[in-house]
């Protein structure tokens, strides 16, 4: 919040002005930390795939911005970093894009809602990065949207100071550039969730081990760096669920798909539009009196 004026702070809904007087607004608070019931990050590894064992945990408390810095840095010094050398030159490597990561949290702190009582968490499973933030969807807010890059602002004060900041931009572009980072990566698409007033990303990690260079094999010699992404598919649990039931029942519509798994229709379409754009499975005949048809073998997404 340093260097920026007044005027700019009116403009951004920081400050706002009333009858010749101006006076701070939540979004103030929330920025500079003044806030009388403050919200905090919580930020925890755990082991395994569920909550049932701690490793560690840490809360971030403070201003908002601070917040969410302190909580990118815990997830880099938890998850795993590797190499590469380039000519002569070291360059660090996650198992996870780093970039979608800060805005996997930014847009946490930006959109959640601040009507809710519970706290930002951030959880560190041995599969998967878990980012959970009160508030449900706006209104007119789907996940096929946002995954379009379609959204709404909630708080449009937080929103401008982070645009300002350069923590975040405005234009709903976040959520399709974390779709690609992740593939790049060779890493499955993240998961978007909106269940019991709550919104969560799940980025998955890669299986074994080995950082195997962030899911790319790399050639270097001593004049040229040769990157080949490799195409071992991944599925992630949800993938895997859904399959499982087309497996057993193959007629079962997308209505019937999300009343089984107790899903919006919304996250069903979702995953069955990626299953199918990647070759997985595919509808034979209509929407109602059709069924579905898997492209692969079983083995492949069984183990």
């Amino acid at each position: 919040m340093k260097d920026v004026t007044q005027s700019q702070l009116l403009t951004g809904g920081v400050l706002a002005e009333k009858d010749g007087t101006v006076f701070p607004t939540n979004a103030y608070a929330l920025l500079t930390g003044q806030l009388k019931f403050q919200p905090v990050i919580q930020c925890a590894v755990f082991k395994g795939t569920d909550r049932a064992y701690f490793v560690d945990r840490r809360e971030f408390g403070g201003p908002i911005q601070e917040q969410m810095d302190a909580a990118f840095q815990y997830v880099l010094e938890k998850i795993n970093r590797g190499m590469r050398i380039q000519g002569l030159y070291r360059q660090d490597l996650y198992e996870l894009p780093v970039d979608s990561v800060r805005e996997m949290i930014a847009n946490s702190v930006a959109h959640r809602s601040y009507l809710e009582p519970g706290n930002i968490q951030v959880a560190l499973f041995d599969d998967r990065l878990e980012v959970t933030s009160p508030g449900m969807l706006l209104n007119g807010v789907t996940l096929e949207k946002m995954i379009r890059g379609q959204s709404k602002i909630r708080n449009r004060a937080i929103a401008n100071a982070f645009a300002y900041m350069k923590i975040m931009e405005k234009w709903g572009s976040g959520i399709p550039r974390m779709m690609r980072e992740c593939r790049e990566y060779a890493l499955p698409d993240p998961e978007l969730i909106d269940f019991d007033g709550d919104f969560r990303v799940n980025m998955y990690r890669r299986n074994g081990d080995t950082l195997r260079d962030n899911g790319f094999a790399i050639q270097t010699t001593q004049s040229t760096t040769q990157t080949t992404q490799t195409h071992e598919m991944v599925f992630s649990e949800a993938d895997k669920q859904i399959l499982f039931l087309l497996h057993e029942q193959p007629t079962l519509t997308q209505k019937e798909l999300a009343m089984e798994l107790g899903w919006t229709v919304d996250r069903i379409k979702y995953y069955l539009n990626k299953m199918k754009k990647k070759g997985i499975i595919k509808r034979v005949g209509s929407s109602h009196n059709g069924h579905w048809e898997f492209l692969i073998e079983e083995t492949m997404w069984q183990n």
